[in-house]
């Protein structure tokens, strides 16, 4: 539109529709992206956390008389217990987490946030498992000795 000699120069709806929605679906990948991220580094944390209990647990393995891990998941008791380890696991993943400890063995885990569990036990597996159930542990097995139990959070030591 033309008032005398100046002109009046604006965006129409249209573009400025357009504008939106060009910035909503870049903000919208950003955000997934960084969903994705944070997943990942809560994971990290999960990992982090148990694979510090398994140095914790033989540290508390060898101030024993007679050596033993029994006791080594108990939130009670002293030093170099894994129970902080595995709780903090639990805070950083989805909230779940178990561990069991008999006299010759012991194993922990904590679901992971990006789906699956951790687990870390006495005979040194570290690994990262998927279960087969509806619940995060069921059909979990850590190592030969130490199983979850399906369906519940609680572990079985040989």
């Amino acid at each position: 539109m033309t008032t005398g000699s100046s002109s009046i120069r604006a965006f129409t709806l249209i573009e400025l529709l357009v504008v939106i929605a060009i910035i909503g679906l870049l903000s919208s990948i950003v955000l997934a992206s960084l969903n994705t991220a944070r997943s990942k580094g809560a994971d990290a944390a999960v990992k982090s956390n148990l694979t510090n209990a398994r140095s914790e647990a033989e540290l508390f393995y060898d101030s024993q008389t007679p050596t033993t891990y029994e006791g080594v998941c108990s939130a009670t008791g002293g030093a170099n217990r894994i129970y902080d380890n595995v709780t903090a696991a639990a805070s950083a993943g989805t909230g779940a987490s178990a561990c069991n400890d008999g006299g010759t063995g012991w194993a922990a885990a904590a679901a992971l946030k990006g789906g699956g569990v951790f687990c870390v036990d006495s005979t040194g597996i570290a690994k990262s498992t998927q279960g087969t159930g509806s619940t995060p542990y069921a059909g979990v097995t850590c190592a030969s000795g130490c199983a979850l139990i399906n369906g519940t959070d609680d572990y079985t030591c040989n």
